[in-house]
């Protein structure tokens, strides 16, 4: 029923049709306008998602692969003249090279435009990387930041030493593991039958690259607290402040695991591995 003129009177397919059209148009109005601005919205996100760094200045997790750090072993072991070798890697060897990546990165050496337009690329071993290192370049790009205050500098280095303290427990763990299972796999191959000799060779190639790995890391651990000193003192005598204390204490601690992490393993067999620098 519907009233016209004061009076109910019968309503007829076309009238409900019309009713119901006229009520539903600011629903249909509405809800076109939320889905039109839905996909305004996806889309910005696809297109921004899609240039955006990872998160903190990490890689973006669609460049990440299971192997993208296998490069390290080959790395490793070519800058010494052998060969790397053609086994898979373990999970404890994915991971060794994974937890490795971070102290092989110099610090603060990628800039913000980096992490956008591809960041990821494969460094040379300390053993041949050309130009020497450098212990003042840390620093000079921490001074050379722009910063609000000297303390936010002294900030920036407590959180980098700090970061590296971190990372290098679980580092440590996965390399003596690692290191002792190979211990294991040398002396097992006295006893494996029909042993051909590109089976041992590969063995041992791969017991040699994860003990070059460790060393490389070790490295980069002496160059780290180089370089974190030469900067804390520039920042001492360019701003004293008391945080400089709690640097100095850090960096000392970062000293002491990197003198550990010799102790995971010795030089390769055979092979003479660089000094400290």
């Amino acid at each position: 029923m519907r009233p016209v003129g004061g009076v109910a009177v019968a309503s007829g397919p076309e009238d409900r049709f019309f009713e119901m059209s006229a009520l539903s148009l600011p629903e249909l109005i509405r809800g076109s306008r939320a889905r039109f601005l839905s996909c305004i919205v996806l889309a910005l996100s696809t297109l921004l998602g899609g240039c955006a760094g990872g998160d903190f200045g990490r890689t973006r997790r669609d460049f990440v692969t299971d192997d993208m750090h296998r490069w390290i072993g080959a790395e490793a072991t070519g800058s010494v003249g052998l060969h790397a070798s053609d086994f898979q890697l373990t999970d404890g060897e994915r991971a060794l090279r994974d937890q490795a990546y971070p102290f092989i990165e110099p610090p603060r050496s990628r800039p913000a435009w980096k992490s956008v337009f591809g960041d990821y690329q494969p460094i040379a071993a300390p053993w041949r990387q050309s130009p020497p290192f450098d212990r003042t370049a840390y620093g000079k790009l921490l001074v050379d930041e722009p910063h609000r205050s000297h303390a936010s500098r002294y900030q920036a280095l407590i959180e980098d030493v700090r970061n590296d303290l971190t990372q290098f427990e679980p580092f440590q763990f996965t390399a003596a593991r690692v290191i002792e299972l190979d211990r294991k796999r040398a002396e097992s191959l006295k006893y494996i039958s029909d042993l051909s000799p590109k089976e041992r060779a590969d063995a041992v190639a791969r017991i040699e690259e994860n003990a070059l790995i460790v060393q490389w890391v070790e490295q980069c651990l002496h160059r780290r607290v180089a370089s974190y000193r030469w900067a804390l003192e520039r920042l001492v005598i360019m701003a004293p402040d008391g945080m400089a204390a709690d640097a100095d204490r850090l960096i000392a601690e970062l000293d002491v695991q990197a003198a550990n992490a010799g102790l995971v393993v010795g030089p390769a067999k055979g092979h003479v591995i660089v000094s400290k620098g």
